[in-house]
């Protein structure tokens, strides 16, 4: 597959992969980095249809390229290696491990076949690379695993023993051992794990902890949402107020957050004035007698409308908007509890972004987006086939695939 090309309104292809999230601030003693860690690249070096690849990723990146260019595939890698951050077992991260395996990859003289996955996650502690080869077949396993810094290698794990379900790990000490080995389980990122095995007492240790915990921070604050427009009218129950992914529970977040923060609730209201057909002067969860709820749009002239009632594209652009101007307490997806929340800057991952909206709602969104990216709030990784409209938005990279 042809190598992503990157553009960007405000910076050149060339320095998208080391954006800071706009309007983050720098931490003392590393200029230049951002304060929030976050991804800002995506490297799929042997990954079904992709070889080689790197993706460019800025505070609001758009993956665009026709059908079958691996967009998809993109996502879904960038999801892995997030489920993978938050400490998941190489089975959920990876359902389907086969599928991921290179298109025409031949296996060697043990029937092994696998693929080859990796980021870099920037912050306080500068650009941090992690590198991941998976075996896909006889059976699925972590079989290398690298996390390196400033050329330095701080975590190298190898396939000892094809008859245990371990790795060899071996980890940057700096005292008087350069290195500490120890057995890491085969099925999950032995990176997440270091924080139980590292005790921080050497100057090495610390700055492997460091360099850990930053990559895990930009790795679990990631929101993958497909809004669901066909369940997103119906009354729901009112629960735990956490967005789902597909937001078919929309009314129930509506009902604890429209009074909790009356600020972001009014930047909601604008963004459906301006996108939703007809005036919007609110959006509200009325009780029903049954002990649900359901969301209705008020027109502002004492009448209101059942979000059942609108069009696809108009419930899609309630969902991705609604989700920009929230909050990672409000989602449904598990941070970095030992991390305070200023220190993490939430992503928005959506497969088809673009689906059922129209010319204005998409501008809209992305427009959106980027203000609150500027503001620090949240970083957007979305999926579109012509990016041509995307381009023009100041504050965007576009990584085209299939060119």
């Amino acid at each position: 597959m042809t190598a992503p090309r990157a553009s960007a309104a405000s910076s050149s292809p060339s320095d998208s992969s080391s954006d800071s999230p706009s309007g983050s601030a720098a931490a003392p003693g590393s200029p230049g980095h951002p304060l929030r860690p976050c991804l800002t690249e995506l490297r799929l070096s042997a990954f079904a249809g992709h070889r080689r690849a790197g993706f460019p990723l800025g505070a609001v990146t758009v993956l665009a390229g026709p059908s079958g260019s691996g967009k998809t595939t993109a996502v879904r890698a960038y999801e892995a290696l997030a489920r993978l951050g938050g400490g998941a077992r190489l089975t959920e991260a990876f359902p389907d491990p086969v599928a991921c395996v290179p298109d025409r990859a031949r296996p060697d003289a043990q029937r092994r076949r696998g693929f080859r996955i990796g980021c870099t996650a920037d912050g306080p502690e500068g650009p941090v690379r992690l590198d991941l080869a998976v075996q896909a077949e006889p059976e699925l396993r972590i079989v290398g695993e690298r996390l390196s810094a400033g050329g330095l290698v701080l975590l190298g794990t190898a396939l000892r023993d094809p008859g245990r379900r371990t790795v060899q790990a071996a980890w940057h000490t700096g005292g008087s051992a350069p290195v500490t080995r120890a057995p890491l389980p085969d099925d999950r990122l032995g990176t997440a794990l270091l924080p139980l095995r590292v005790a921080g007492k050497t100057d090495g240790q610390r700055q492997v902890l460091a360099a850990a915990e930053q990559m895990v921070v930009a790795l679990r604050s990631v929101f993958p949402c497909d809004p669901q427009p066909e369940w997103m009218g119906a009354p729901v129950p009112t629960g735990s107020g956490r967005l789902l992914g597909g937001c078919d529970n929309l009314a129930d977040v509506l009902w604890r957050t429209r009074e909790e923060c009356v600020r972001r609730h009014a930047q909601l209201v604008a963004a459906l004035d301006a996108g939703c057909c007809g005036p919007v002067t609110d959006l509200r969860a009325e009780p029903l007698s049954d002990g649900t709820v359901r969301a209705v749009l008020d027109r502002g002239d004492g009448t209101g409308t059942e979000l059942a009632r609108l069009g696809y594209g108009e419930l899609r652009y309630i969902a991705l908007a609604l989700v920009m101007l929230t909050g990672p307490g409000v989602l449904d997806l598990d941070t970095a509890g030992e991390v305070p929340s200023a220190m993490q800057a939430l992503t928005l991952l959506t497969d088809n972004f673009d689906r059922g909206l129209d010319p204005r709602q998409r501008t809209g969104l992305l427009r959106l987006a980027v203000r609150m990216a500027e503001r620090g709030h949240i970083r957007a990784v979305g999926v579109v086939s012509d990016a041509s409209w995307a381009v023009r938005t100041k504050g965007v990279t576009v990584v085209h695939l299939g060119a």
